[in-house]
């Protein structure tokens, strides 16, 4: 399986990436000036922390899988609809991750930052949940109670991934299939209801509208895995936050899962780093060589591809396009990405 998977990525993961963001360039430009505009009020605070979140932006990945979709059915994803609808996705994207901050007590996020740090948790409490009734205010203007339903669960969703998630800091002896509960809840869905939202607006059959939602849930799940291997190998300043972060906050990712079911003795180890939030009397390096002795990071890395493999599949009842092209090359890229 990994012989294969390795010899169908043929282009570096910049360059893949280029290639899919250049043919929505335009698109992504009226994404950023629709949310430079939605995140205009006639209250200045807000105003300067839409704009700050607007500026520390990633790369738009959830609007850019909107849009794509929406092409991807034979729709326009430049219309204004699409264009509003794939800001609301960003607003949810963006609101979650001010909300997580807070929780996790981070300091940096995409190389900035953090709103929490600059700001406090106060204003960052409030400006999240700001960003939560803009968007669906926005999103109200569809007039359809299809949409509503999707971005009502779906962010139901990610809140009740959140407090699971909270219920479980601290703990080594968490399944793989609570793991993967949560991380269907925080991540998957969210990119689910991106693609679903796009074939809807793209005025796409029942079959499409549902391959294009499964390839946002295995898409999701391939772009997750990849995270949590990126948290143990990436280096920290390409990473735009600290590396080895997730265990220091109380979190077991599947490569700790993986480990721990094949060496149980580091369970204390595990216990030690996160009752310390530092890594002083178990250094990061011990814990990654373990990682690696027992395949745990290679197994991760597989389960990754696998997923990706099963988004790649979704996506064949798709007339074949230049849009298609691009959304089975983002599976690859997502797992490639060094951030």
């Amino acid at each position: 399986m990994q012989s294969f998977i390795t010899s169908s990525i043929k282009s570096e993961p910049k360059i893949v990436a280029q290639k899919i963001f250049h043919l929505i360039s335009n698109e992504l430009l009226l994404v950023e000036a629709e949310f430079e505009r939605q995140a205009k009020t006639n209250v200045q605070v807000i105003n300067y922390l839409g704009e700050y979140l607007r500026k520390s932006g990633g790369k738009r990945v959830r609007p850019a899988l909107s849009i794509l979709s929406n092409y991807a059915v034979g729709g326009d994803g430049a219309k204004k609809n699409s264009i509003r609808i794939a800001t609301v996705m960003e607003f949810l994207h963006t609101a979650t991750l001010v909300h997580d901050d807070i929780i996790d007590n981070a300091e940096v996020r995409r190389g900035f930052s953090s709103v929490n740090a600059r700001f406090g948790n106060q204003v960052s409490v409030l400006m999240g949940d700001w960003l939560y009734m803009a968007a669906f205010e926005t999103s109200l203007q569809e007039r359809s109670l299809e949409i509503l339903d999707i971005l009502t669960k779906v962010t139901r969703k990610m809140t009740e991934g959140e407090l699971i998630q909270l219920t479980m800091l601290g703990k080594t002896d968490i399944s793989e299939k609570e793991y993967f509960d949560i991380l269907r809840r925080k991540t998957a869905y969210l990119f689910s209801a991106c693609c679903e939202i796009g074939a809807i607006l793209g005025n796409a059959t029942k079959d499409e509208q549902t391959a294009l939602r499964d390839y946002g849930m295995n898409l999701g799940i391939a772009f997750q895995l990849a995270d949590d291997l990126l948290d143990f190998t990436a280096d920290e300043k390409v990473l735009g936050k600290a590396a080895g972060a997730d265990l220091l906050e109380g979190k077991l990712t599947l490569p700790l899962i993986l480990l721990l079911w094949r060496e149980p003795e580091k369970q204390r180890e595990l216990e030690q780093i996160m009752h310390d939030g530092n890594y002083e009397k178990v250094s990061r390096k011990e814990l990654l060589n373990a990682l690696e002795v027992h395949k745990a990071l290679a197994e991760t890395r597989e389960r990754a591809y696998n997923y990706a493999e099963k988004a790649k599949k979704n996506l064949e009842v798709l007339s074949k396009s230049e849009y298609r092209s691009a959304l089975d090359e983002i599976p690859s890229y997502m797992i490639e990405r060094a951030k």
